[in-house]
């Protein structure tokens, strides 16, 4: 058996990591509140664009030239099947790159995605993918703080997708307004803008996500943590009776020697 000291030593350094842990638990919960606001506000944002690009009826499709697809990716789980001669792949994140070259699966173009709560501008990505005509993103989306999957969305239908609970407003038209530089160069920005936030969407779902993930990577650690604690504990309080027991017999051991010697000098 162990000393107590040692694991009382041990005790303290547990009851130090179950602290860190619940830090950390306290810093992703509030993480998770802060992406999920961000997702809110920006929903409404889009919204909003939608009402002013649906009054000047400007169909997006018609803007995108029809070339290969383009898988973008932040992270892969599973089987990738897609056809490399008819696929492009772009990558947002370093996670999603390492996956891929692991697998020896190749890519065209690469973004850093960092890690903040400020706004991420997503336009260097908007403008590479925008002249293909099917847009495929994989990202990983918030279930709940238990659960978390890995998800595909076309992002051009996805536009139209997001704007379906989007009131729509009244026509504007070019009798009626004047259109500085003209309608199509609004329209044309107006996509981007709504690419942009679809976008943004995903990227913010998938942070949301990896948070709620260390979450409960955080919540399982100090679980551990505790229960260890515990069992430290039970340990440490049975070195305690072992040493109090070991310590007690040595006393009686010394007092019946005393006793002995006592006897025997009065004996002679």
């Amino acid at each position: 058996m162990r000393r107590a000291n040692v694991i009382e030593k041990d005790m303290n350094g547990i009851s130090t990591l179950k602290n860190l842990t619940n830090v950390f638990e306290s810093l992703a919960s509030t993480q998770v509140a802060k992406v999920k606001n961000k997702a809110t506000l920006s929903q409404e944002f889009f919204e909003l664009i939608w009402r002013r690009y649906t009054a000047i009826r400007v169909n997006p499709k018609d803007r995108i030239t029809n070339r290969k697809a383009v898988g973008m990716i932040e992270t892969m789980q599973g089987e990738y099947n897609k056809d490399p001669e008819l696929t492009d792949i772009i990558v947002l994140g370093s996670h999603g790159a390492s996956q891929l070259s692991q697998r020896g699966i190749a890519y065209i173009r690469f973004f850093q995605v960092p890690e903040s709560e400020h706004y991420i501008d997503v336009t260097p990505v908007i403008d590479a993918v925008m002249p293909y005509a099917k847009i495929i993103v994989y990202y990983e989306v918030y279930i709940s703080l238990g659960e978390q999957e890995i998800r595909s969305i076309d992002l051009v239908n996805h536009v139209q997708d997001m704007s379906e609970d989007a009131a729509e407003e009244d026509i504007i038209s070019t009798d009626d307004t004047i259109f500085e530089p003209s309608i199509d160069e609004i329209a044309r920005r107006m996509e981007a803008t709504m690419m942009n936030l679809a976008l943004s969407q995903t990227i913010l779902e998938s942070g949301l996500a990896q948070a709620a993930s260390r979450f409960n990577a955080m919540t399982v650690a100090e679980d551990r943590a505790t229960d260890l604690l515990g069992e430290y504990k039970m340990e440490f309080h049975r070195a305690k009776r072992s040493e109090s027991d070991r310590r007690l017999r040595e006393v009686l051991v010394g007092i019946k020697k005393k006793r002995r010697e006592a006897r025997n000098g009065g004996k002679r």
